[in-house]
């Protein structure tokens, strides 16, 4: 059981408590990554940053970074990968990011539930988020939620596109799990 945090800046303010979300006001603890996650991790975030900064489309954020997607109770979530687009506004010196990224990439760890899975999909596209992409590295799958449409589901052979949210972004989906 963790400490008694409720709130983003209580959260902010606390020391050495290991990974963590903090969600509708619970203190979740999460387990270190494995190695395979580690790598899958890498292998998407590479391409994108690469990308996005050669078009000037805006920034990326690292595994674990905080995005405070609600208030009373507050949301802190932490994406694997988040992309941010330009003019947004200012990113915080302090605290976490107000709002959810335009992409969050969510890369699956083998103890994953499909319902927290879906469930987390959910609180990124509510509370603003263009795409979500979840990363299974068991199944080489990588699968495109985005608001108002039925998720895709792409295979190995299959090439991962940016859309609206990183233009001109392509990426066949074997290279994420090399």
């Amino acid at each position: 059981m963790g400490p008694d945090i409720t709130t983003a800046e209580e959260l902010l303010k606390a020391q050495d408590i290991g990974r963590c979300e903090l969600v509708r006001g619970e203190l979740r603890m999460m387990i270190p990554p494995s190695a395979e996650h580690g790598r899958v991790t890498i292998n998407i975030t590479g391409p994108i940053l690469t990308h996005a900064r050669a078009k000037g489309l805006g920034t990326i954020y690292a595994a674990e970074t905080g995005f405070l997607l609600a208030r009373n109770p507050d949301t802190v979530r932490a994406p694997d990968v988040a992309f941010v687009r330009a003019g947004r506004g200012p990113t915080p010196e302090r605290g976490y990011y107000p709002g959810a990224p335009d992409l969050a990439v969510e890369v699956l760890s083998p103890d994953d539930r499909p319902g927290y899975v879906r469930d987390k999909v959910a609180e990124w596209l509510e509370a603003g988020s263009l795409a979500v992409w979840v990363v299974d590295p068991r199944t080489k799958i990588v699968t495109v939620h985005e608001p108002g449409r039925a998720p895709v589901a792409l295979g190995e052979n299959d090439t991962l596109r940016g859309g609206d949210v990183l233009p001109g972004f392509a990426l066949v989906v074997a290279r994420v799990f090399e």
